[in-house]
Formats: C-alpha cells, sequence, structure tokens
C-alpha cells in the first residue's frame, strides 16, 4: 500500500541508478522523440529511459543495456506529459475505478479526486485504505480534503470529526483542501472551517475555492484566508478577477458548465499571453458528457482558439503539478517522474496514439490495454443500498402549501402549490409532479411537488443525491410506488416507470451512487435515460445534476435536506422533516 507520496525505496532507487550507471537495461526506451520540455518551455529531441514506473533518463545518450528493453521508435511523433484532471468528481453514476480507466486510455492519467463521498459513507481506516488501494492502478489518484458537506445533514458535527479531518488531510495522498463550499460561514465567523482551513496551509497545500459570481472584494478576502485557486470562473471577467487575486484559475469545460471556449475567446481579446496560472477541468461531467474525451478534449479547444500549442499543453498537464506542489513527480517530461507519457501523432490532436500510465502501456495499437484490476468494494465498507421497510400510503400524502422550482439544471426556488394534491395523479397540462425525498434508513420524509422537472413522468425513483437518500417524482403515485419497489429490489439506481413497467433504469450497486459498468456501458445508459426524460418533459440541461443538487446548501436559493426545506439565504429550515 502506498503510505507515502514518495513511491520509491531506497532498493529501487539504487536500481534506477544502475540504468543511467550502464548496468542494468530500461524497461522501455522512446528512441527519437521530440518531447516537451517544461522545464524549457520548448521542444526538445532525443530518448527517453523508463525504468518500471520512473522517467530515469531524457536526453540524446543511448542506454549501454538494452537487453529485454522495449525499444519504441517515435520518430515523426510528439510526446508530452499524461493530462492532469484537477478536479475530479468521480462518484456521477461512474466510480473511481472506471473514471480512472477510461479517463487514462485517452490520456488523462492523474486525477485529483474529490473524497466527499468516502469521507461521508466509509469508516475513516477504510477509506484511506481504499484510496491507497486505487492509487495501485496505472492511474495516479490523489484527493482533496473536504471541509464540509455542501448540505445539512443531521449529524455532520460527529462526521467531521477532529480526528477524521486530521486524518484525510495530512495524508500523504491528500494534496488540497477544499473545495471551499462554506466559504460564507467561514466570511461569517465559522471558526472551525477557519482551523482548518490553517491547518492545511501549515502542511503547505493548497485550498480549492468554490466562489462562483464572487466580486474581486470576496476574493480578496478569500485570498486572504488562504484560498489560492478556484475553478467556478463563467466568463473571461470572472477568470481574470481569479488571476488578480493571484489565485491559479481553473477553467472548467463541464456537463452544466461548458463555458471554456467563451472563456478563452474573452481571454485572448483581453490580451492574455502568459498560461502558466491556468488549468483545465471538467467538474465532475455526467457519463454522456465524457464522449467527447476528458482533458484532452480541453486541450484541443485551446488548440482551436489561438493558444500556443505548448501552453495549451501545459494547461493540461504541468500548471496543475505546479499548482500543487508535485511537479518533481508528475507534469514533466524529466528524470525523477512517474513515466506519464502521452505519444501523439499530431502536435496539434491531443487524442494520443499510444498511452504510457506508471510505466504501463495503457493504450497502444488502437486499443486500451489497461489492466483488469478487480476491487473487493465491500471489504472497504462500500456496499449496496439496502432497504430494509416499505413505502406506505402516508408517504405519498401531500399537503404542504409551498412547492420547489426547478429554474435550470441545479437552482431550486419557491413557489406557491396551486394545484389539486389530493389525488392519485396529476394533469399533464402542467408541469408540476409529486415530489418525496426519503430517508435511506425509513426515519423521516418530505413532501411536496416540484415544478419544472417534467410534464408527462409517471414515476422516478433514485438513490442518487447529495446525501444518499431517496428521491421519489412524478405524477403518478402507482408509478412512483412501482418505481420505488424497482429501487428497492436492485439495491439502488435510477428508475423511471411507466403504466406500471420499467422504461429506464440505471441500477447502482454501490451506495446507491455507483455504477460497477465500464464507463461506455454507463454512457449508453445514460444517454438513453436522459433522452427518456427530455421526452417526458424535462426541459433543462442535465437531470443528473438536478437529482444530486436537491439537497446541495452551497447552490440558492432554498434544498430539500435532511432536516427539511432550507432557505439557504436565511439558513433557516421553512418547512421541518415528518418522521415517519
Amino acid at each position: 500500500m502506498a503510505t507515502q507520496l514518495f513511491r520509491w525505496n531506497k532498493q529501487t532507487l539504487r536500481r534506477q541508478l544502475s540504468v543511467i550507471r550502464g548496468e542494468l537495461a530500461p524497461t522501455i526506451v522512446l528512441k527519437d522523440a521530440t518531447y516537451l520540455s517544461s522545464s524549457r518551455k520548448s521542444w526538445l529531441e532525443g530518448h527517453i529511459w523508463i525504468y518500471e514506473d520512473r522517467i530515469v533518463y531524457t536526453g540524446i545518450d543511448w542506454p549501454a543495456k538494452t537487453e529485454g528493453t522495449e525499444i519504441i521508435d517515435c520518430r515523426g511523433k510528439h510526446v508530452v506529459p499524461g493530462y492532469i484532471e484537477p478536479h475530479a468528481h468521480p462518484f456521477q453514476l461512474y466510480n473511481p475505478h472506471t473514471l480512472a480507466e477510461y479517463a487514462s486510455v485517452r490520456g488523462t492519467t492523474t486525477l485529483i479526486n474529490d473524497n466527499m463521498f468516502f469521507f461521508l459513507n466509509i469508516e475513516k481506516r477504510k477509506a484511506l485504505s481504499l484510496i491507497e488501494e486505487l492509487d495501485q492502478l496505472p492511474t495516479s489518484m490523489f484527493w482533496w480534503g473536504r471541509y464540509d458537506a455542501q448540505t445539512e445533514l443531521e449529524e455532520e458535527d460527529a462526521l467531521f470529526s477532529p480526528s477524521n479531518m486530521k486524518a484525510w488531510l495530512e495524508h500523504p495522498l491528500v494534496v488540497q483542501g477544499g473545495e471551499l463550499t462554506s466559504w460564507p460561514k467561514v466570511m461569517t465567523g465559522d471558526e472551525t472551517v477557519l482551523h482548518w482551513m490553517q491547518h492545511t496551509k501549515e502542511l503547505n497545500k493548497p485550498i480549492e475555492g468554490h466562489l462562483p459570481g464572487a466580486s474581486y472584494r470576496t476574493l480578496t478576502q478569500m485570498a486572504l484566508l488562504g484560498v489560492n485557486g478556484d475553478h467556478e470562473a463563467m466568463d473571461g471577467e470572472e477568470a481574470l478577477r481569479r488571476l488578480d487575486a493571484g489565485m491559479t484559475t481553473s477553467l472548467r469545460y463541464s456537463s452544466i458548465r461548458p463555458d471554456l471556449p467563451k472563456m478563452l475567446d474573452e481571454l485572448l481579446e483581453a490580451g492574455i499571453t502568459e498560461f502558466r496560472r491556468f488549468t483545465f477541468n471538467t467538474d465532475g461531467s455526467t457519463p454522456s458528457f465524457y464522449k467527447q474525451g476528458v482533458i484532452e478534449k480541453s486541450i484541443a479547444i485551446a488548440l482551436e482558439k489561438g493558444v500556443p500549442v505548448i501552453d495549451a499543453y501545459e494547461m493540461g498537464s504541468y500548471n496543475s503539478a505546479k499548482h500543487y506542489g508535485l511537479d518533481d513527480y508528475i507534469g514533466m517530461i524529466a528524470p525523477g517522474r512517474i513515466a506519464h507519457l502521452n505519444i501523439l501523432e499530431d502536435v496539434y490532436n491531443p487524442v494520443p496514439e499510444a498511452v504510457l500510465a506508471k510505466g504501463q502501456w495503457v493504450f497502444k495499437d488502437g486499443q486500451s490495454c489497461y489492466p483488469d484490476r478487480h476491487f473487493s468494494w465491500e471489504d472497504y465498507g462500500v456496499h449496496p443500498f439496502m432497504i430494509d421497510w416499505e413505502l406506505t400510503d402516508d408517504d405519498l400524502h401531500f399537503s404542504m402549501p409551498m412547492g420547489i422550482e426547478l429554474v435550470n439544471s441545479v437552482i431550486l426556488k419557491p413557489y406557491q402549490i396551486s394545484v389539486d394534491v389530493t389525488n392519485e395523479h396529476l394533469s399533464e397540462a402542467h408541469d408540476e409532479c409529486f415530489f418525496v425525498m426519503l430517508d435511506r434508513h425509513g426515519k423521516w420524509r418530505i413532501n411536496t411537488v416540484i415544478k419544472g422537472f417534467g410534464t408527462t413522468l409517471g414515476g422516478l425513483a433514485t438513490t442518487f443525491s447529495n446525501t444518499g437518500d431517496i428521491v421519489l417524482i412524478g405524477k403518478n403515485k402507482a408509478d412512483m410506488r412501482r418505481a420505488f419497489e424497482k429501487l428497492k429490489q436492485h439495491d439502488g439506481g435510477i428508475f423511471m416507470v411507466e403504466n406500471s413497467s420499467v422504461i429506464e433504469s440505471i441500477p447502482l450497486k454501490l451506495f446507491g451512487s455507483m455504477s460497477l459498468d465500464p464507463m461506455e456501458e454507463l454512457i449508453n445508459k445514460h444517454e438513453s435515460l436522459e433522452l427518456a426524460l427530455k421526452q417526458k418533459g424535462y426541459p433543462h440541461e442535465d437531470p443528473i445534476y438536478s437529482m444530486l443538487f436537491f439537497s446541495s446548501t452551497h447552490l440558492p436559493y432554498i434544498r430539500v435536506t435532511q432536516k427539511g426545506i432550507f432557505d439557504v439565504h436565511k439558513k433557516t429550515v421553512l418547512f421541518p422533516s415528518i418522521m415517519r
């Protein structure tokens, strides 16, 4: 298991020295390569020697011994560092393993991941053992240390206990604090989160903000409190605001915020010629968005927009490594770095023709070589979503006067319910549906009406939510009951029912939130579900994010949380949850 960041012991280091001294053959040599040197910010020509998982030499010399060495002729090719995704949420229907494989065979060989799902759902020792096990993949897997749950939880203080926070933040594979969604609490006097922010800085780890729409004054205050990166810019002006506040500015291209092309246009129009403080991220996009690629797609967009070639590649690799203080480890082609390397046929096409991750071929000759690896998820506390209670007629009783209106994929506003909610079904002449949130253990419920989710949706049941609780939505109570039963039968997932028949489903066998399917299969299921929901009148961009964020109090204006319907601005419960 990886218990420290530096992965090579004394014996391994001695063998690496033996390669340089001509006493031992390298494992792989990339011969006559044109490779990106971020030290010089230029292209160099020469050979790249790799021993096991590490680059041991770059330059014009040829190794003295090559018995058993795999020699790859790279004449006419360009070699760049493996791409880095600095802001992954690896639980968006996929799981960290399936995302890592999918990303790596496309050249993104390092993921820096949100830890919240593991933090909230797995006992500390098992969770930290799991991230160490995941780092045994060819993909480099680093993590964040969250300060808050971005919702109102019943047992938040116990979850974010000093022992849990300290263990996560101090773990070598945890390379940043945040993302800081509770920054308004910090600004108004929350000493606990500020304490952990200070501890993060003492550990010499950066803090990632979550500052959508923030003014320069707010950004300045957050910079004073220790935030030194943010990914929430939505246009060029907001990106410059973060840059001027001294922050590393991650430019987002995601399923709900595909802002990158516009931001690059505006940054170039503003005269930006220095790109070292910019990175790319995809901010936990839903599966089908990744059909077009991961970080290689962002690099392609940058090249199309006229960003200089080396800058475009460094925004997808070196700049992230530098921000996290990992540039002596990843993000460069130089001696001592992990052998994450992408071989390109054309420097203007960042989709690699071959990929090395930790010195292993994960893509070569047009096909994936990513090694099969079975994870015993239950050994680490990741189990199916078990429901051992029954849905009752009372659970589908509606009397609340205030409903929730979904005004885009993720924003909820209150509205006055005007339709009759006493019947078994609602009219398809309007866009209001029954809405129920149920505690995963059957302890409480919240019943209201949601406007703006669908017009002809029979019933939908999902365990894919920020808190891991159950959401039922639909026009027809019988279909909602049927969807719940299917959810229970399959131990979690997303199930759509019409006229008592399941029409779409995505079983999510890990905690009711993550699929075990390979990414390509999951993409197909996601596309089919999304199409069906839009045919039923879902009017926005991303229904998966709508489900995920019903409870997320880092977004305005109201949320449906474990405590009840919650006013985000006033930080008060408007209608409490009802005990079952």
